[in-house]
């Protein structure tokens, strides 16, 4: 079994908070386990601002799906759940990244673990850290904790 797998949703259209329990639903379809949810946040769209804010929501899993394998199954995932890919940090109802796979580094064409930019934005850290603060990430072999502290992303993360 795979262990310490975080992924982090978001949603940013419609009804977001639904969209995030409709993606947590469909996750728990997969095979895969649902150890922990965190809260809720909402912050301001990062890279793309003129949109609505985001919510997000971390989920630690643990699955017997490869890395490859998992990535496929939240593509389709995230396809039925009507997410279109048409510009980069655009707008969409769901998003939904894998930020950790265990300690495993994962460097191919369509999928970079840790996610490359995880320690840039507190969006993702705050939930991290409501999750396993202490968990060292295994490229930067800081804790999510002191990715926090030394995050220069200021943008507001509201824990809803």
């Amino acid at each position: 079994m795979n262990k310490g797998i975080y992924l982090l949703l978001g949603s940013n259209m419609g009804d977001a908070f639904a969209h995030l329990n409709k993606s947590i639903e469909a996750l728990k379809k997969l095979p895969i386990e649902v150890i922990k949810i965190s809260s809720v946040y909402k912050t301001a769209a990062w890279g793309k601002i003129d949109q609505n804010p985001f919510l997000n929501q971390c989920l630690e899993i643990e699955t017997e799906l490869n890395p490859q394998d998992l990535l496929n199954k939240i593509l389709q995932t995230e396809l039925e759940l009507g997410r279109t890919r048409l510009e980069k940090w655009a707008e969409r109802i769901i998003d939904i990244d894998i930020l950790y796979f265990g300690s495993e580094i994962i460097h191919s064409q369509n999928l970079q673990v840790p996610h490359p930019y995880l320690h840039q934005r507190r969006f993702t850290l705050v939930p991290l850290c409501e999750m396993n603060s202490e968990f060292v990430h295994p490229v930067l072999h800081f804790t999510n904790a002191e990715l926090l502290k030394n995050c220069e992303d200021l943008l507001d993360v509201e824990k809803l």
